[in-house]
């Protein structure tokens, strides 16, 4: 079984991952704000409101598990002493780390979509 500390650890990476993606999906919302200003078709259009759409969710979804997480991380800074801790919080910690994993596939398969779409459009 991990380490309180390691957990601790692993919080803080996805955390610092999770910060890098807003820094992505910013950089994705003006690229939105660009393409909006051409002349596209009706077609890319429609794409570009569901490209909108999904990255208004990635964040909203991405605020709520980072913010989460924080508080799932002062926690175990604050029970890293006390072995009973490890056992209460190894249960959220595998739960947290599938709904991790599952916005990491959601958010790279969003994310290459759009590259597609940005570089064809």
């Amino acid at each position: 079984m991990a380490s309180i500390m390691r957990l601790h650890l692993h919080y803080r990476l996805w955390i610092a991952d999770m910060n890098a993606d807003i820094n992505v999906l910013r950089i994705f919302d003006d690229y939105v704000s660009e393409i909006e200003t051409k002349n596209i078709s009706a077609e890319a259009r429609e794409n570009l409101d569901n490209y909108k759409q999904q990255f208004k969710s990635l964040r909203k979804e991405l605020d709520e598990l980072r913010h989460e997480m924080h508080l799932v991380k002062m926690r175990l800074a604050a029970l890293a002493k006390t072995a009973e801790a490890a056992a209460e919080n190894m249960m959220n910690y595998k739960a947290d780390k599938e709904r991790y994993k599952a916005f990491r596939k959601q958010f790279s398969s969003v994310r290459k979509d759009f590259k597609k779409f940005e570089a064809i459009k």
